[in-house]
């Protein structure tokens, strides 16, 4: 959930949202940042946790997922926190991605849609496709791509 950018959106839209991740920094970033008043009545709940264990979410219960993960570890987001995908290599970030893919498609509602943004990477002068490979997850879990939108970004390292 990052610092709950998305949470804050779903409280001023008078939605209901969970925002889950691995970092308790992030957590308690979040909570902070959706510490105001609005006149809308969503429920908000953050949970520290791994989003490749939704055991706490039943079967088809989520109408929308919209997820951002790290892109492998290009900004490392922790300090060593166990099952931090930021601080994995490309296969093993993939490999761990598949796994949330799987989780995401169990607790989404049959027919609702999931929103995942990503970037390639590069390694050693070479493109590495991250988002292809991201997409490639989604879809053996089950999904079916509706669109891909690329976003062009300038003035990046």
């Amino acid at each position: 959930m990052g610092s709950g950018t998305t949470l804050v959106e779903a409280k001023l839209l008078g939605r209901n949202a969970v925002g889950i991740d691995i970092n308790p920094q992030s957590v308690s970033i979040s909570e902070t940042n959706l510490q105001f008043q609005c006149d809308t009545s969503s429920k908000i709940y953050i949970r520290e946790g791994n989003a490749a264990e939704l055991h706490f979410i039943k079967d088809a219960h989520i109408d929308f997922i919209c997820t951002h993960p790290p892109y492998a570890d290009i900004i490392k987001y922790s300090e060593g926190i166990e099952g931090d995908i930021s601080m994995m290599g490309v296969k093993p970030f993939i490999d761990a991605m598949d796994k949330v893919a799987y989780e995401a498609y169990r607790v989404l509602k049959k027919g609702k849609m999931c929103a995942v943004m990503i970037g390639d990477i590069r390694k050693c002068g070479k493109v590495v496709p991250l988002g292809f490979r991201m997409m490639e997850c989604f879809l053996r879990a089950g999904f079916i791509n509706k669109e891909i939108i690329i976003k062009e970004q300038h003035n990046c390292k």
